[in-house]
């Protein structure tokens, strides 16, 4: 009887060792992958600009305030027309009217009683035409137009909307390279590339392509498109 436990208990000993040593053994292997990183970059050209041109004129009176920002705003009307700019790409936007008299801070000795501020924006596909506009505002200053920049930029802003149709062929690109690099890796490490273990596509950004200290992206006509996707591979 001795005999029989004997042999049974070794029977089991010997069947546990090998389902520990199987499970160890796709333990390890499921261990076995390598993260790898693939990237995609595109230089691409905005293809809407946003050009938001405000004035600020000032008076003793409110008529004398209006009359002086009606002449700003013909004079900007005037140079965009010469930038070859139609008058249907400009919207007239925000107006404040500021009465200083009304402020209790305010000096009442102060000729300055009325500022009228108002903005222009300026909206076109034509990317070069109002980068060449913009470059040339220094002609509205020498006219008399006194130009602000209290509210929103001081210049154009140039926008990329067809980030979509890239999208694809980016994320592929990206992948390849992912892919890429794995097997440079299982290469060097001796191994083969098995398979597809996970994949994180990664966030799309749009960046200047000139990384200038202050120069945003939207301040350039030309940007650079990046994606970075992480890919795990398992290694056989």
């Amino acid at each position: 009887m001795k005999v029989i436990v004997a042999l049974i208990l070794g029977f089991s000993a010997i069947i546990s060792a090998s389902l520990i040593s199987e499970g160890l053994t796709d333990l390890r292997t499921g261990d076995r992958y390598v993260t790898v990183k693939g990237v995609a970059e595109r230089e691409v050209t905005a293809d809407l600009a946003l050009w938001p041109i405000r004035f600020v004129a000032t008076g003793a009176s409110l008529s004398d305030a209006q009359e002086k920002a009606r002449s700003s705003r013909n004079a900007i009307m005037a140079f965009l027309k010469l930038q070859a700019i139609s008058d249907s790409a400009v919207e007239l936007q925000r107006l404040d009217v500021t009465d200083t008299r009304a402020n209790p801070y305010q000096d009442n000795n102060n000729e300055q009683k009325f500022i009228i501020s108002q903005t222009l924006m300026v909206r076109s596909e034509n990317i070069e035409k109002i980068r060449q506009a913009a470059q040339g505002v220094s002609d509205l200053v020498d006219s008399g137009v006194v130009l602000s920049s209290d509210y929103g930029p001081s210049g154009p802003v140039y926008l990329f909307n067809g980030l979509n149709d890239i999208k694809p062929a980016m994320i592929a690109e990206a992948t390849a390279a992912a892919r890429e690099a794995a097997s440079q890796f299982a290469k060097d490490a001796k191994t083969e590339l098995g398979d597809l273990r996970r994949a994180n596509q990664g966030v799309f950004q749009i960046l200047a392509r000139d990384q200038a200290p202050g120069e945003s992206q939207q301040q350039q006509p030309v940007k650079t498109v990046r994606v970075v996707s992480t890919v795990e591979y398992y290694l056989q």
